[in-house]
């Protein structure tokens, strides 16, 4: 077997292939015999017919057959040979094929890209080193109280942090805004509407401005949309809201005591301040690793530059945009508003895949030659721990992982995270004052 090899790009190879004539004429005899065997021909039994009338029933079968099984073995022996770390499968394109003759064909593919590693040992990293504080505890238990909070109605004027309900009709520049902007439904008109006052869940002005209302009283408010406000068709201009006060709700939080603790599985406050203050620390942990991690491989990154395969970028650009748009969605932006942003989506997405891809060549390269491997036990226990956290039965995620070929990522998730770990104990940590990197306050992980 001859087998050259020609670049076509940096990660794109044409490997052409040409198998011997004797090679071609053995293998067209093997796959003859076993459709001889097998043949079921009138006036003889299974595998008796004899060879010239099997060739001539079958010939179109066993020519296909052979080219399928020269091309398929010849193949993996060229790449096993040439040492190609060939990525998806390969485009083939017959040349030849006879018998008598050699076969010649094409395979162009694509291969991971060739690389020297940087030195990724003893790279930088700042780590803040802090611990939890009594405020940051009390601030977590307010977070759980909130959990429970009571609104409860007043007959009062509404006040900082109250509630308000109301009945409201919006317009802008004169007009109803479905007329301005069609699917802004929930911002036209709304009955029974719950708004803190000096919230900023709804429109940010509302709320401020319902300060001292009563229940019965009408009042007109107005608004300024922002620049860059969800609805685009919104953004920057003036809304003016006719707005009836149904009713005024006070905000009452449950009290800190034992009874807050037992809503929680705790035994009483003090056990439940110990499990705050004991998540806030792990928190804190896994903040500090988690930046520490991301600036090690914002390090490795940018300590080489190397093409990408393209179709490695386009399917991982296809990946990024389904869990961007899949997200918006979940945020409740509207779909019109994410075919209105689709070419910067894109953009972001090619971006994100390629250094995705990228860090995983690098992380796989690493991994090679620290001679680190992934067991049979680790995956089984990702996948039990991904089970768990999807609320799906072992076996039934594992067999839709089997399904699309999900098997693959579950051991590069596995391996990535064994190698960041290598990189991490390496690692060159300088510890900074706290609040160098994280100015704010952790938050619980209720």
């Amino acid at each position: 077997m001859n087998v050259t090899v020609e670049n076509l790009a940096p990660c794109k190879k044409l490997v052409r292939v040409e198998v011997d004539a004797t090679k071609v004429d053995e293998t067209f005899g093997t796959v003859s015999r076993g459709y001889q065997k097998e043949a079921a021909l009138p006036g003889f039994r299974p595998g008796k017919a004899p060879m010239p009338m099997v060739l001539r029933k079958y010939e179109k079968d066993i020519l296909d057959e052979t080219k399928r099984k020269l091309i398929s073995d010849s193949y993996k022996q060229a790449v096993d040979d040439q040492k190609l770390d060939v990525i998806g499968y390969p485009d083939i394109e017959e040349v030849q094929f006879g018998r008598g003759q050699s076969l010649l064909f094409t395979a162009t593919v694509e291969t991971a890209p060739d690389f020297e590693l940087p030195d990724y040992k003893a790279l930088p990293a700042k780590a803040e080193t802090r611990t939890v504080s009594e405020e940051d505890v009390v601030r977590a238990l307010d977070m759980l109280r909130e959990q429970h909070v009571a609104y409860n109605k007043v007959e009062r004027a509404a006040q900082l942090g109250d509630i308000v309900v109301v009945n409201f009709s919006g317009t802008c520049e004169g007009k109803p805004i479905t007329e301005i902007a069609p699917t802004a439904k929930g911002l036209t008109e709304q009955k029974n509407f719950w708004v803190e006052v000096g919230g900023q869940s709804f429109i940010p002005g509302f709320g401020e401005q319902l300060a001292g209302a009563v229940a019965g009283e009408k009042r007109t408010v107005q608004v300024n949309y922002p620049a860059d406000f969800v609805t685009k068709e919104l953004a920057g201009k003036q809304g003016v809201y006719e707005t009836e006060i149904v009713e005024v709700k006070e905000k009452t939080l449950p009290p800190l005591d034992d009874s807050l603790a037992i809503l929680f599985g705790a035994e009483n406050l003090e056990k439940l301040r110990e499990g705050v203050s004991r998540d806030l620390q792990n928190e804190l942990e896994y903040k500090r690793n988690r930046s520490i991690r991301n600036q090690l491989m914002r390090s490795l990154l940018d300590r080489v530059n190397f093409e990408l395969p393209e179709s490695s970028v386009a399917q991982e650009t296809r990946n990024v945009v389904y869990e961007i748009v899949n997200e918006n969605t979940k945020r409740g932006v509207p779909r019109n508003a994410i075919e209105e942003n689709k070419d910067q989506i894109y953009t972001a997405a090619t971006s994100g895949a390629k250094e995705r891809l990228k860090s995983n060549f690098l992380l796989r390269k690493i991994a090679e030659k620290e001679d680190i491997k992934v067991s049979q036990e680790e995956i089984l226990n990702r996948i039990t721990t991904l089970a768990m956290m999807y609320k799906i039965p072992a076996e039934q995620f594992l067999k839709d992982l089997q399904k699309r070929n999900g098997l693959i990522q579950i051991y590069d998730q596995v391996m990535n995270e064994k190698v960041i770990d290598l990189l991490q104990k390496q690692a060159k940590i300088e510890e900074v004052p706290p609040g160098t990197l994280f100015p704010e306050a952790p938050a619980p992980r209720a």
